[in-house]
């Protein structure tokens, strides 16, 4: 078993946060759309997530993704702003930390958004999200947020998935040398949790779905049968593979 790595899990409901929590994870990243890759999650959502942490006394558990649309990475200065006021706004209700991500047209970190991102965070925890594997040198991305008041990065070392980015993420890890949690995301399987520990990362991130075909169909018009759920086995079997719960719920 390796020594003990964080748990992240990417929650849409207030059903996941339950099963995180129940389950041992370090933390949640409280979105929507993950068939998007993750879009902002409502006011209400974020409110009941931080009284379910609260309630069961775990501390820095809820963490926001701030993503106004779908798409790549590079913002107007409306999408910005909006950014800014939805960091804000969690932080307001209660949000332990952010998960954000800019780039510039270059395809290089926009390295002053994440800078007022810091700012409209006043002190809670910054997350850098996969923006950094979608730009034009992974690697430099990341070395580039160490010293700016982020925390941590997630990252598949700039691959389609963390399996393929087993040898970039161990350079990420020598590089920032500590000044910078790296946390591996991107198709990540408990069966991963072993190798991802051995090239010295700080976390590991997964959403843990399932589904569920409750109520069928959305309607006559079309859409999706069904809809995403946290699988609470997959969140156990991750937590005791990363070296059992990094707190008590």
């Amino acid at each position: 078993m390796p020594s003990q790595l964080q748990v992240e899990i990417a929650v849409q409901d207030a059903a996941g946060v339950r099963i995180a929590l129940e389950g041992g994870a370090a933390r949640i990243e409280l979105c929507q759309a993950l068939g998007l890759g993750g879009l902002t999650p409502s006011a209400g959502l974020v409110e009941a997530a931080v009284a379910a942490a609260s309630a069961a006394g775990a501390t820095g558990f809820v963490h926001v993704l701030v993503r106004p649309r779908g798409g790549g990475f590079v913002y107007d200065a409306d999408e910005l702003d909006t950014i800014v006021r939805d960091i804000r706004l969690a932080r307001s209700l209660g949000a332990d930390g952010v998960v954000v991500g800019a780039l510039t047209e270059s395809g290089v970190l926009d390295r002053g958004a994440i800078a007022a991102f810091v700012d409209a965070a006043d002190g809670i925890d910054v997350t850098v999200h996969r923006a950094v594997d979608a730009s034009a040198d992974p690697i430099v991305s990341v070395l580039a947020l160490a010293g700016t008041g982020v925390r941590r990065v997630l990252t598949s070392g700039g691959a389609a998935d963390c399996r393929a980015g087993l040898p970039t993420l161990a350079r990420m890890v020598e590089g920032v040398a500590g000044r910078l949690e790296v946390m591996s995301g991107g198709g990540v399987r408990v069966s991963d949790i072993a190798d991802l520990a051995a090239a010295g990362v700080d976390a590991v991130h997964l959403s843990a779905r399932g589904r569920d075909e409750r109520g069928g169909p959305s309607g006559p018009g079309g859409g999706v049968d069904g809809f995403d759920v946290t699988d609470a086995a997959t969140v156990h079997a991750a937590v005791a593979a990363a070296g059992g719960p990094a707190r008590t719920a």
